[in-house]
């Protein structure tokens, strides 16, 4: 048993597998290893005891009947079962003759928000060695526009602040692009709700009306607005509201719109927003995201006169071809006004995945190092190649998603841990497609996922509950997770396996991969981890830390930027920027607007969340929201089977007809491998920070279909 580990019958103390919000629960093993249960752990420092449907239901996945425990071969297109003998020789033949005959750069490297900080680290470090920087996460299709953006004019792609000191501290809520009550319910109940029942204000701007809509239960007070707009005009909107500001400025220097001190002392590029804004027509930006500009002008004036405003954004601000500037632009907001640098303020993206945050700590992204340190700045790779003893490749390599679409062009190899690009990915039949173009494919994974269909190895890991390491939240507290004894006897840690791998790939004498336990592979992650290195497992104990924590003894700080920014000039960077419209707007032959988003009951592709009973009884299928304008014009019926298409493919779902969504809106889930959004979704791309724009793409529907049955996914029944 691992030091990770406790005796037989004893509770352990982990994290929830699920959203970035960090619950701390217990887990309990029964004589019979598959008897795993769930108890809640009362004083636990991020949810206080409190705990979401899903978290509640984590561990009914545990000994699931899918469960891989044996490793698999494909051999004349069927998987028979092998020995880790078989697999480890077969994955290291592989990938060496790839190398040999096409080089390094044509393997790609996925590591997942679903494993481990250490687990993390050790597969970048992989890719590295084996002489490429094409490893990513799938952070590129959830916040890597908004890591961009805060990186590049704050220092640091993370939350600003912590839950803690919002929840004491904010006085209003800018909530644009996220639903926390729908996706991170626990922050939504224990934090933002109770800051709002003390007083503050809620602003909320998205498509859709949802569950943090009316979770508050101050909708019809002066201290609640949601500005439903159009999906894609989050920049015209936040262009209303910085006009504003500035035209109010202007005319009433003394009010403190702006603030002036903080914007001279510890900003730079305010100029250029004014120059942007100059001739920017607020009237015509408002009738573009179909809200009255009185609306947008009243929630500008909230903001800028609280005494500490917080800005949350999620995927609705990400997840757009323009998402880099959607994020500047609250940024902009946040520097003007000064609400940035102190408690209750800054801009703070809520994670979607337990550890989406420390996956990118660890370098596991084609353009940086452990701590966000860039591989093509020499002095930051060469400090990291003196604790590896090995060269890394100076340029970036491809994204996740570059990487599926050159699969079997510049791509010939794929290592998939944890992650299921056939269902993450948009344009997901083509992805598929060109998962079938690869010489090798590895899945390293808990489930026979859609994309383990298109692998030539399984390797069959252990569950989050059966072994230890450390994840990150979403407002950068790294915590322990702790496991109980291994379920199947056959399956492998996801360290083990990469070990294994890595000691038989580079053989050369140097233990590069060499670890017997996370604790190991964390402490020589703080070597090459500045925001990690005050770290250690003794010092995170069950309260965990916050980073940065650069030397032993500190204690994390729970807000950033009190005296200055993490940028090259130490100053908070403005750029003012103009609307890009999505990439397809409706059309005679696709006149609706699809938009997707998360459900509190699933989670990403459902390879957990669908066989959970519990969860399954909550939303068994997938659904599609629609007007009921728009209904009335098709002559959908509410509860009414109902066929989605785009450009490039078509489900079919139960339709529900609804207020909730904007007409000429339909809105819908990724979560249900049946009917599948992203087999919808554009695959065109942010330029810098190569995320997809999942959120906007042109629809049509048709009516009259039969319904796919009982449940429109297959894991409902288990």
């Amino acid at each position: 048993m691992s030091s990770d580990q406790q005796e037989h019958h004893d509770p352990v103390e982990t994290i929830c597998p699920y959203c970035g919000v960090g619950c701390g629960i217990q887990i309990q093993q029964g004589d019979d290893p598959g008897d795993v249960q769930f108890m809640p752990w009362g004083d636990a420092p991020v949810n206080e005891g409190r705990i979401c449907i899903k978290g509640g239901a984590a561990t009914e996945v545990i000994d699931h009947e899918d469960r891989l425990t044996e490793p698999q071969i494909k051999e004349d297109g069927e998987f028979r079962e092998a020995t880790w003998e078989e697999a480890y020789e077969y994955v290291v033949n592989e990938l060496e003759r790839i190398r040999e005959e096409h080089g390094p750069d044509a393997t790609g490297f996925f590591g997942s928000s679903k494993t481990m900080n250490e687990e993390n680290y050790l597969l970048q470090k992989l890719a590295r060695r084996y002489g490429t920087n094409n490893v990513d996460n799938c952070t590129r299709m959830c916040h890597a526009s908004t890591v961009w953006a805060l990186r590049t004019s704050l220092g640091a792609g993370a939350m600003t602040n912590s839950m803690r000191d919002l929840r004491e501290e904010c006085d209003l809520f800018w909530i644009q692009g996220a639903n926390p009550g729908e996706q991170h319910p626990i922050a939504n109940s224990q934090y933002f709700r109770q800051a709002v029942l003390d007083g503050a204000t809620v602003i909320q701007v998205d498509p859709h009306a949802n569950k943090t809509t009316r979770s508050f239960q101050i909708d019809d007070t002066e201290r609640h607005q949601h500005l439903q707009l159009n999906p894609g005009t989050d920049i015209p909107l936040l262009n209303i509201v910085l006009k504003t500001i500035l035209e109010h400025h202007e005319e009433n220097p003394d009010d403190g719109w702006i603030d002036e001190e903080f914007v001279e002392e510890r900003t730079k590029g305010f100029d250029h927003l004014k120059d942007t804004l100059e001739d920017f027509d607020k009237e015509a930006a408002a009738e573009e995201c179909g809200l009255p500009l009185e609306e947008i002008e009243r929630a500008a004036e909230k903001y800028a006169t609280a005494d500490n405003a917080a800005i949350f954004t999620g995927m609705g601000m990400s997840q757009h071809a323009c998402g880099v500037d959607n994020v500047q632009n609250e940024i902009n907001l946040a520097l003007i006004t000064g609400n940035i640098g102190r408690p209750g303020t800054g801009v703070n993206p809520l994670r979607g995945q337990n550890n989406v945050q420390g996956t990118c700590d660890v370098g596991a992204m084609p353009n940086v190092l452990p701590g966000y340190q860039l591989v093509d700045d020499d002095e930051a790779r060469e400090s990291v190649e003196d604790v590896w003893g090995f060269e890394i490749p100076d340029e970036p390599g491809l994204t996740n998603v570059e990487i599926s679409y050159a699969a079997g062009d510049l791509i010939h190899g794929l290592y998939v841990m944890g992650e299921n690009p056939v269902m993450s990915e948009p344009d997901a039949n083509s992805v598929a497609e060109r998962l079938e173009d690869l010489e090798f494919v590895v899945v390293q994974d808990i489930f026979p996922t859609e994309t383990a269909e298109y692998a030539d190895v399984l390797l069959p890991a252990t569950t989050w509950a059966e072994r230890g390491g450390t994840v990150t939240n979403t407002d950068r507290r790294v915590q322990r997770m702790r496991g109980v004894e291994k379920v199947h006897e056959n399956t492998k840690h996801d360290l083990e396996i990469l070990s294994e791998v890595g000691k038989r790939l580079f053989d050369d004498g140097d233990d590069l991969f060499d670890f017997d336990d996370p604790e190991e592979v964390f402490e020589e992650l703080r070597q090459v981890c500045p925001s990690y290195h005050g770290m250690t497992y003794d010092l995170l104990g069950e309260e965990g830390l916050h980073w940065p924590c650069y030397e032993l003894g500190d204690e994390g700080d729970p807000f950033l930027y009190e005296e200055e920014f993490e940028t090259e000039s130490g100053l908070g960077h403005i750029e003012g920027v103009q609307h890009t419209p999505p990439a397809e707007t409706p059309d005679d032959e696709y006149p609706l607007i699809l938009t997707t988003a998360r459900l509190e009951e699933h989670y990403n592709t459902g390879t957990m969340s669908t066989r959970s009973p519990t969860l399954n009884r909550q939303t068994p299928e997938n659904f599609v929201d629609v007007h009921l304008a728009d209904a009335e014009r098709y002559g959908i019926e509410d509860g009414e089977y109902v066929r989605l298409h785009s450009r490039r493919g078509e489900i079919t779902l139960e339709a529900h007809v609804t207020k909730d969504t904007k007409e000429g809106v339909v809105w819908t889930t990724p979560h249900f491998a049946a009917a599948s959004a992203n087999r919808l979704t554009n695959h065109v791309l942010d330029e810098r920070a190569k995320i997809p724009e999942y959120k906007a793409a042109a629809a049509e529907i048709e009516v009259d279909v039969e319904p796919l049955g009982e449940t429109a996914d297959p894991a409902a029944d288990d």
